[in-house]
């Protein structure tokens, strides 16, 4: 099955906003597992600690990730082997639970928020609506590919 990929240095990943199976991240670490694997990943990386919360959260490595990804499955076939082979079982209340806990998280310690405030101030620093990581992040992939903050 040939390998469908995003070119991740002409577009941004989907929004980790976006859900698949309920699972927010997912589709996000779907596109850069696949860039990753065609050589076009830019400065995304795979496995990064955002995509070890979702990797922790079902139980799955992101190498088994990578290996299924090179298979050239697509989003759907990728879900049900994650609800197939995950080690933690997650129900669809816990899903949504942990889901709508990723879209709020913030930085919660001194280290963490330092970084969050350089890259707010790099990227949008009059943007006053920059409050969670997922809104650091679509502001940063935003303005990398030529928005204006």
């Amino acid at each position: 099955m040939p390998l469908s990929a995003p070119d991740l240095t002409k577009q941004p990943p989907r929004s980790p906003r976006v859900r698949l199976g309920g699972f927010a991240v997912l589709p996000r670490i779907l596109d850069k597992g696949r860039a990753s694997l065609a050589g076009k990943i830019g400065e995304y990386k795979f496995a990064c600690p955002l995509d070890q919360r979702f990797l922790e959260f079902v139980g799955i490595s992101a190498g088994a990730m990578r290996k299924q990804l090179a298979t050239g499955k697509g989003d759907g076939e990728i879900l049900a082997w994650i609800q197939t082979h995950a080690k933690h079982r997650r129900t669809d209340p816990d899903i949504a639970a942990w889901s709508t806990w990723q879209d709020a998280r913030g930085p919660t310690d001194a280290e963490s928020r330092d970084y969050f405030n350089n890259l707010h101030q790099k990227y949008g620093p009059r943007r006053e609506d920059i409050a969670t990581w997922f809104d650091l992040l679509d502001l940063d992939d935003y303005v990398s590919f030529g928005g204006k903050a």
